[in-house]
């Protein structure tokens, strides 16, 4: 072996040991932590108790803080001398989700969404990990200063599961005034993974997303009188089945793409044809070629029904783009086989396994997205016993899912893991 690489080897096994021992020691705070953040979610844009907590346990832990950067955003920076700059990231907010997990710190919280509905809100989609294990590796770096050089920029992002926290953080001058980052990383939580593992995913990870509504008008009047009408519901399920032969039949094999109608809309009574009829779809995909694709088929083939149907010129569907719309997040190759070698130094190569891209969005790629070309890595983090996965495994059965009301982390070994890899990717990435 090479004496370089053997000296890089030994100085990762030293540094994991020295990692392990300041995370057993913040573990239990962590995990007080971690139930307090779970007790107590805020949704999208209302994260201002949260954010609070994280500004505070990033001054306490010694980084310098700035709060409501784009909203509720956070920004800590510890510099520790000259070196590559690393942005670590975790997100703030919840849904809004009825908890069903039976936990004793279960959220039991009832707020009002932005248009006054009542709504319970849960961590479903394991932010309350993300940011205990954010904090743990603030701690834990500001400990272990002798290990690295360097400057970590490490960021609470509000609104992710809005898609819009990142580009708030971005125009608020998250790169141009707070350090510039050379590389980012996160983490997510797995619903189906070990604790003690982290998967890892190279190039495309999670896809673009666009939410389109299709308004489909028509000329209402009696049930017995269909002649005199022209019926939007007819003219809705037309849409619908024709929608479909738009990632079977023009979409390129192999080439992943989805098109759900998720909503359909219309019609008060049954002797009543309606007026109106209202879809909602979602669409997926990672190239930015099939993602344009996809908006042009659905407007072609939403007009060429309409026409058929013979509706008047100003009775034509209109095709609704939604701005809340995530980009693809593509991990960078190299910078994944970093994290991966760093991250299998703390806790053993086999419990850093690689897994498949999935059609999930999430607005960490907003920050690979500038002029910059910042290269990013978001890991999966394994948070379920593993004799629960093997079960699940072997009679075929789905475990909760993220953001259902029944998905229900465990805390302790599943935050020991998250602040252990994240905390040796980041000393591995700014290694002295």
């Amino acid at each position: 072996m090479k004496p370089f690489l053997l000296s890089l080897l030994v100085g990762s096994s030293l540094a994991a040991a020295e990692v392990s021992s300041v995370v057993k020691q913040e573990l239990p705070s962590l995990v007080t932590l971690y139930k307090e953040l779970h007790a107590n979610p805020e949704l999208s844009l209302h994260e201002t108790e949260t954010a609070a907590c994280i500004a505070k346990e990033l001054r306490e832990a010694g980084l310098e803080v700035t709060e409501n950067v784009g909203g509720h955003g956070v920004v800590g920076v510890l510099k520790n001398g000259d070196g590559p700059v690393i942005l670590v990231r975790t997100d703030l907010d919840a849904l809004p989700v009825k908890e069903q997990t039976g936990a004793p710190y279960a959220s039991t919280k009832v707020v009002k969404d932005d248009l006054g509905r009542e709504v319970s809100v849960m961590h479903a989609c394991g932010h309350d990990i993300h940011m205990t294990s954010f904090v743990g590796t603030a701690r834990a770096l500001s400990k272990l200063k002798d290990q690295w050089q360097g400057t970590v920029v490490m960021i609470g992002q509000p609104a992710e599961e809005r898609v819009l926290g990142a580009r708030f953080m971005l125009r608020a001058g998250l790169f141009s005034k707070f350090p510039k980052p050379d590389k980012a990383i996160a983490l997510h939580c797995s619903s189906d993974m070990a604790h003690g593992t982290v998967g890892i995913v190279e190039g495309f990870a999670l896809a673009n997303v666009d939410s389109v509504e299709i308004v489909v008008k028509g000329v209402g009047g009696h049930g017995s009188m269909p002649h005199l009408c022209k019926d939007p519901i007819v003219l809705a399920s037309q849409i619908v089945l024709a929608l479909q032969t738009i990632v079977s039949r023009e979409v390129k094999p192999g080439d992943p793409a989805v098109v759900t109608v998720g909503s359909i809309h219309g019609g008060t009574k049954s002797n009543i044809i309606s007026d109106e009829v209202r879809l909602q779809l979602t669409l997926r995909s990672y190239k930015k070629e099939t993602r344009q694709q996809l908006v042009d088929s659905i407007k072609r083939i939403v007009k060429a029904q309409a026409e058929s149907a013979n509706m008047p010129a100003d009775k034509m569907p209109e095709v609704l783009l939604s701005d809340d719309r995530a980009t693809a997040l593509y991990n960078q190759p190299e910078l994944c086989q970093e994290v991966r070698q760093y991250i299998g130094a703390a806790i053993g190569a086999e419990n850093v396994i690689t897994r498949e891209p999935v059609m999930g969005a999430e607005d960490f790629s907003e920050y690979g997205m500038t002029k910059d070309k910042v290269p990013l890595c978001m890991f999966w983090l394994g948070t379920q016993p593993p004799t629960v996965v093997a079960a699940a495994k072997e009679k075929g059965t789905p475990l909760p899912s993220l953001h259902s009301p029944y998905f229900k982390p465990v805390p302790e070994p599943s935050i020991e893991t998250g602040v252990r890899a994240m905390t040796s990717a980041v000393i591995g990435l700014l290694k002295k």
